[in-house]
C-alpha cells in the first residue's frame, strides 16, 4: 500500500518499541507516525494541528494507510511521542538517512547544537532542550541528532552522534565547544578528517596558534576571496601552514596536520569590521581552498538548518515539552526537512513547498516518495 521512500522510513522505524499497553493500541504506531509526518511536512506544528490536518484529509489517509479507526486524537499523538524513547528514535533516524543520503569522499559534515527555546519547563525546573545535529552541506540533509539537557553537555553528545554516522572519507567540522582531543581522536578512528574551531577552552592552544599567525613566521595568505551583496563587501583571507612540529610538541592531537587562520573583513557604507578565527585540522595544508570550503560549509548549518527550522518550521516558538515529545517532534521536523529538500522538481523554498504539499495531495505523495 505504501511505497518508497515512505516505506523505507517505516521499515527503519519499525524497530521502535510501542510504549502503549495492548488495550490502548486502537491506532497502529506506523499510522500515528505517518499522519504526524505528513502533517508536519504541510505546516502543522503541534499535536492539535496534526489531529485537525488528519481530520481534514481523513479520506486520503484512509486510502493511503487503510485506517480502521479514523484519525487519532491530539492527546494520543502527544502521549505516544512523549513516551517513545528519543534515543531509539534518533538511532532509527540516522539509519534511515544513511540509506537516503549519498555521502562521497571529501564532503563536509557540520556538527552543531541548537536550543529549542520554548521547551523550557519552569514548573518542573527543567532547562530548555538542546539538539546536537549533523548536517551534510552538499545535499542539505540532516544526518542525525542527539538530545542534550543543556549546552555544556554537547561535549558528551558529539561522540554519541558520531558513533551513529559513517563518516569515513568525510570532513567533520565542529565549533569551539566540540574542540576536544577525544572528539578529534574519534573522528580519525572512524576514518574521517576534522576542521575544529579554536577558542580559549583548550588551555593555551588558541593563544599559541594566534601568536604564531601574528608573528613574522606567519605564512603569506594562501587564498583570498571577495563576496558582495546586501550593500556589503566581505574579503576573506586564508593563511595555512603544516610547519607545526613545535605545536605538536606542546599539544598532542590525533592526526593534527595543519593550522588555519581566516580573517574576514566586512565593508559597508559607513563601517569596516574585521575578525580572525583560528582552526586546527587533520587535512594537509596543500589545499587551502578545501580548508576554506570546510570552514565556510560549517556556517551553512546556521543558515540552512537552524534558520530554516526557525523561519519555515517556527521551531523556536514550539512549546511541546512533555516527556520525550520535544525531542521526538524535533526529529519529525528533521525527517520532514530531509524529504522536502530531497524533492528537486519544484524550484521553490521550503516554506512554499510545505504550503504546496498541504494544497496538493499529489505533491505531498511526491515528497514522501509514493509517486
Amino acid at each position: 500500500m505504501i511505497e518508497k521512500p515512505i516505506a523505507s522510513i517505516i521499515h527503519h522505524f519499525s524497530s521502535i518499541e510501542d510504549p502503549r499497553v495492548d488495550r490502548q493500541k486502537k491506532h497502529q504506531l506506523q499510522d500515528i507516525f505517518v499522519i504526524a509526518l505528513c502533517a508536519v511536512i504541510c505546516g502543522a506544528d503541534n499535536w492539535v494541528a496534526i489531529e485537525e490536518f488528519g481530520k481534514a484529509k481523513i479520506d486520503w489517509f484512509t486510502k493511503l494507510l487503510g485506517l480502521q479507526h479514523g484519525i487519532p486524537a491530539h492527546d494520543t499523538f502527544g502521549d505516544v511521542f512523549a513516551a517513545i524513547d528519543n534515543e531509539q528514535f534518533g538511532k532509527c533516524f540516522s539509519n534511515w538517512v544513511s540509506d537516503l543520503a549519498n555521502l562521497t569522499e571529501g564532503k563536509v559534515i557540520a556538527i552543531d547544537g541548537k536550543c529549542l527555546r520554548r521547551s523550557i519547563d519552569k514548573a518542573s525546573r527543567k532547562a530548555a532542550i538542546h539538539m546536537v545535529s549533523a548536517w551534510a552541506q552538499h545535499n542539505s540533509l540532516v544526518l542525525g541528532q542527539v538530545k542534550v539537557d543543556n549546552k555544556s553537555n554537547e561535549i558528551t553528545a558529539i561522540p554519541k552522534l558520531l558513533s551513529r554516522l559513517n563518516i569515513a572519507g568525510s570532513v567533520i567540522t565542529v565549533d569551539a565547544m566540540g574542540c576536544q582531543k577525544r572528539i578529534a581522536q574519534q573522528i580519525i578512528q572512524q576514518g574521517g578528517d576534522y576542521v575544529l574551531s579554536l577558542k580559549g577552552n583548550q588551555g593555551n592552544l588558541h593563544e599559541d596558534v594566534a601568536t604564531y599567525f601574528a608573528s613574522q613566521l606567519s605564512p603569506e595568505a594562501a587564498l583570498v576571496t571577495v563576496d558582495g551583496g546586501h550593500g556589503r563587501i566581505e574579503t576573506r583571507t586564508v593563511s595555512v601552514t603544516d610547519e607545526i612540529a613545535w605545536l605538536k610538541e606542546r599539544h598532542a592531537w590525533a592526526g593534527l596536520q595543519s593550522i588555519i587562520a581566516v580573517t574576514a573583513t566586512r565593508e559597508s557604507i559607513n563601517k569596516i569590521t574585521g575578525e580572525t578565527r583560528y582552526f586546527i585540522s587533520s587535512l594537509s595544508a596543500n589545499n587551502p581552498a578545501k580548508l576554506e570550503h570546510a570552514v565556510r560549509a560549517h556556517w551553512a548549518i546556521e543558515n540552512n538548518l537552524h534558520w530554516v527550522l526557525d523561519i519555515a518550521f517556527d521551531e523556536d516558538s514550539n512549546r511541546t515539552r512533555k516527556g520525550h515529545s520535544a525531542a521526538n517532534l524535533a526529529t519529525i521536523r528533521h525527517i520532514a526537512l530531509n524529504l522536502i529538500n530531497n524533492e528537486k522538481i519544484s524550484k521553490v523554498g521550503v516554506k512554499i513547498k510545505r504550503l504546496k504539499a498541504g494544497w496538493d495531495n499529489d505533491y505531498l505523495l511526491r515528497i514522501i516518495g509514493v509517486i
